[in-house]
């Protein structure tokens, strides 16, 4: 029986095929689920409310996608290598996941490590977020980009396309280096080494833009450019701002009353005042992000998945090959 949705007459002219929750749980057939709940519960960020649900009905059915995919994109290598007569080493397939603040891209980049770990031939699957490819604070405070972090400006592109060309390439220990979101900083001298990973999931607020083509017609790459395949999470604006004021006020007991946070000063708002700064911040610098930068770059993306008020994927949509 075909699991599709069928389709409205004018979807022929859209590059992607939409199933309902139902209609895409039904492909994950007999793939077992390999995470157990207390593995599940350390992938989940305390804020998100990713269930075991959720992970059987919308992420083993991308998962069992996914490897098709791999297994497809590794055939046509053979068949390129043996075509072109060369020994080149394996490239890694890169997977991106992209979206909003507070939209869950974290748990979604962890889960889908986890799942694409444990396939009977056991890839090797490491994760890699931009955050550690913002300029340090220094940096931002010199050029006025604070109010801009997360802002494509605020990042250092060079790096991390050398990063992802250096992963491509398959060359060994590729450092990236890391952020702390407890000092909302680069840390200095700290980096995680990737070494020639069968998967990597590179995972970041605008890892599928774009910027302005060169009128001279040169060369330009964009991050997406070394990506196989992209997931973009998606939710309406009004459900994001309140799971994003939510977190807000939840942080004001955990991280944010550590002495050595960044937001240290916020832990001692009233639920009034929490509930304002954090609509403040949304309205001044998120949403302007999401604008600008972030929902254009949805419809890049071969995988959309649009969660509901209650963190649920409601609908799925697959580009079309």
């Amino acid at each position: 029986m075909d699991q599709m949705v069928e389709l409205l007459p004018e979807d022929h002219l859209s590059p992607y095929r939409v199933f309902s929750r139902r209609d895409w749980a039904a492909l994950r057939e007999d793939m077992p689920m390999t995470l157990k709940p207390n593995e599940f519960r350390r992938l989940r960020s305390v804020h998100d409310r990713l269930d075991m649900d959720e992970v059987r009905e919308i992420y083993l059915p991308l998962s069992r996608l996914l490897s098709l995919y791999v297994a497809a994109t590794q055939r046509l290598f053979r068949v390129q290598q043996r075509f072109l007569k060369t020994r080149d080493a394996k490239m890694p397939y890169v997977i991106g996941v992209a979206g909003s603040v507070a939209v869950g891209k974290s748990t979604t980049a962890r889960v889908l490590q986890a799942l694409l770990a444990r396939w009977p031939n056991m890839p090797k699957v490491d994760l890699v977020t931009t955050d550690g490819f913002l300029f340090p604070n220094e940096v931002l405070k010199r050029d006025g980009l604070m109010e801009r972090k997360g802002f494509p400006e605020s990042y250092d592109v060079s790096a991390l396309l050398q990063f992802l060309s250096d992963i491509k390439a398959g060359r060994r220990r590729v450092r990236a280096p890391v952020y702390s979101h407890l000092v909302y900083d680069v840390v200095p001298d700290r980096w995680i080494e990737i070494d020639r990973p069968d998967i990597l999931i590179v995972e970041g607020v605008n890892v599928l833009q774009t910027g302005s083509l060169p009128k001279d017609g040169s060369a330009i790459p964009f991050v997406s450019d070394f990506f196989d395949f992209s997931v973009y999470l998606d939710a309406d604006e009004d459900v994001l701002r309140n799971w994003y004021v939510k977190r807000f006020l939840s942080l004001r007991g955990t991280a944010f009353s550590d002495p050595k946070s960044y937001f240290q000063r916020y832990s001692r708002l009233s639920d009034a005042e929490a509930t304002q700064t954090a609509n403040a911040i949304w309205g001044r610098i998120n949403l302007v992000n999401l604008h600008e930068n972030i929902l254009p770059t949805r419809k890049r993306a071969d995988l959309i998945l649009k969660k509901d008020e209650t963190h649920s994927v409601e609908e799925v949509a697959l580009r079309r090959l």
